[in-house]
């Protein structure tokens, strides 16, 4: 039996600016992707006895899966498919992550099971990359898990150097789940400009994922408030902000004092 693992780290969007609609009716967007050290993690064993798949998933977050299908699943059907794999592959997802949260949860875990099964299958890696755009937009980025600008749907990458390997990274999430159509389908339609240096630019989504969880605004001032942050948005469509910090320190003394109701990770970007 093959036996391996993957981190399904956790996404950031440092700018996210909704220019418009793509022919096929997405939104044309243009980010700059960054991800995190910590995450989810999907371990998988193969063995060449039996057939299909199975998966267990635990967690602080396990319970808010219990309905409806998984990405991971998916993304067994999706590489299952398009090579033909023979065997059993047993997957566990240990859920730390919020779901519907902003920073690519599903989206991470899918792909971080790409990888995997690629590694326990044996097969080129090339496949993972042609079955990713299938399970969403962000499942591209993620696959890489490494500074990207996206542009299309978010699922044209150019890998950059954003500067900020290694930044201390300080996520909130007040607790309450988004969904991500719902906060799309409130954008205003208005093109506030291209996305130059990122740090300059914004998250067209704040005020459309504000008004659906006015919450949000008060993790955003709290963030902007703590010693040493040096930029605070909102990571995708919500409802998930973080704060870039000077040093560990400073972000270590904020995370010590994030409010009980809210979750939060320490961690840094890689």
């Amino acid at each position: 039996m093959r036996r391996g693992s993957e981190i399904a780290a956790a996404k950031l969007n440092l700018a996210l600016h909704v220019r418009g609609r793509l022919p096929d009716g997405r939104h044309a967007l243009e980010t700059i992707f960054a991800f995190c050290t910590d995450g989810d993690r999907v371990e998988g064993w193969w063995s060449p006895e039996g057939e299909g798949m199975s998966l267990e998933i635990d967690g602080p977050f396990a319970g808010d899966l219990a309905d409806g299908p998984n990405l991971v699943e998916g993304a067994w059907e999706v590489l299952a498919a398009r090579i033909g794999v023979h065997g059993h592959t047993i997957f566990r997802l240990t859920k730390n992550l919020p779901v519907a949260s902003g920073i690519g949860g599903g989206s991470a875990d899918a792909a971080a099971a790409l990888r995997l099964m690629t590694a326990l299958w044996r097969v080129d890696p090339a496949h993972a990359a042609a079955a990713a755009p299938t399970l969403g937009s962000d499942v591209p980025a993620c696959l890489l898990s490494m500074t990207a600008r996206g542009s299309g749907a978010g699922d044209g990458l150019e890998l950059v150097d954003a500067g900020v390997a290694g930044a201390p990274v300080l996520l909130v999430n007040p607790g309450v789940p988004l969904s991500t159509r719902k906060v799309f389908a409130q954008w205003d339609g208005a093109d506030r400009g291209p996305l130059e240096q990122w740090r300059a630019g914004r998250n067209d989504l704040e005020a459309p994922a504000m008004a659906a969880v006015p919450e949000i605004a008060g993790v955003l001032g709290w963030l902007k408030a703590q010693g040493g942050a040096n930029l605070v948005r909102m990571s995708g469509s919500g409802a998930t902000c973080f704060g870039l910090f000077d040093d560990d320190d400073a972000r270590d003394t904020a995370a010590a004092e994030c409010p009980a109701e809210w979750w939060h990770l320490a961690t840094n970007l890689r």
